[in-house]
């Protein structure tokens, strides 16, 4: 199986050059490209070129604008790298038969009430950033390609910046933290992502009734201030030295920001769980272990 794997140097990009290895013959790209393959999600007629003279079995596209806040005002590039490449993408996949694995987010979601989003929910994003994911989405389902779309949220990895690194940051500077309350989700790891990703595309390509959109996150829920005090917890465990003795609560309307938030991030795994036969950890197991990974 030969697989095309865009955005290799992000957070789940990096985990899946390991996850995809085993199952087939990996050409991994960043921006900069490699032996005249183009993996720039801005250049739209390279990265066409790329997957028609390739021909991979699968495209997984690991690579996306990020950027939330700044996706406010950053909006054509936005739009073209979460929302028109995946479309070029998809084409093109219809093209040579490949199967297309996108990944896309919790902020398609309005994040109302307190029910975890289940796939067929009805969309409606608050950001620039949402609404650019959600045309992606749209662009990929309206090429007719092979595709699974996996939606996740709160991504975290041991390697580069996080959530968890900034508290344990902050918690050995400062004696109290203030952190967001009111938004719910699931911490949802790298590792797990990619390592489902090569379970689902394996499966698909055994049987490709299984396409089609899912959630995907790790078991339970939380809330920012819960993550940060169980990052906090688990960090004086492992015999680290921090400040802060307080960790006090505060609504979203407290922190303000230039893209709304969904408050309910919480999604509905079961779709994935039942169709290919897996159990998602508790949030709490990937945490503890990335803790274990930066702190040792």
């Amino acid at each position: 199986m030969k697989i095309l794997l865009l955005g290799k140097n992000g957070q789940v990009g990096w985990e899946l050059q390991r996850a995809l290895a085993p199952v087939g013959t990996v050409v991994a790209l960043d921006r900069g490209g490699a032996d005249g393959l183009h993996g720039d999600l801005e250049d739209l007629d390279g990265i066409d070129r790329t997957v028609r003279s390739l021909a991979p079995d699968v495209i997984v596209n690991a690579a996306a604008y990020t950027a939330v806040d700044k996706a406010e005002t950053d909006v054509e590039r936005a739009q073209r790298i979460n929302a028109e490449a995946p479309g070029v993408l998809a084409r093109a996949a219809a093209t040579v038969g490949a199967l297309l694995v996108h990944y896309s987010t919790d902020y398609v979601f309005d994040g109302s009430g307190d029910t975890p989003w289940r796939e067929n929910a009805p969309t409606a994003p608050l950001s620039v950033y949402g609404r650019s994911k959600l045309a992606g989405e749209e662009a990929i389902r309206a090429a007719g390609c092979r595709h699974l779309i996996l939606r996740t949220s709160w991504v975290y990895a041991a390697r580069g910046g996080n959530f968890a690194r900034t508290m344990l940051r902050l918690a050995a500077e400062r004696e109290r933290l203030t952190v967001i309350a009111d938004q719910h989700g699931a911490p949802t790891g790298a590792e797990l992502i990619a390592d489902v990703s090569a379970h689902a595309l394996r499966a698909e390509h055994a049987d490709r009734s299984l396409g089609g959109t899912y959630h995907l996150a790790a078991g339970g829920e939380t809330s920012w201030h819960g993550y940060a005090s169980f990052v906090i917890e688990q960090a004086r465990k492992l015999g680290a030295t921090l400040k802060a003795g307080e960790i006090a609560p505060i609504g979203t309307r407290d922190y303000p920001t230039a893209a709304a938030r969904p408050l309910n991030s919480r999604l509905d795994t079961s779709r994935l769980r039942e169709r290919f036969g897996l159990a998602l950890p508790d949030w709490r197991d990937g945490v503890a272990r990335m803790l274990r990974e930066i702190l040792d």
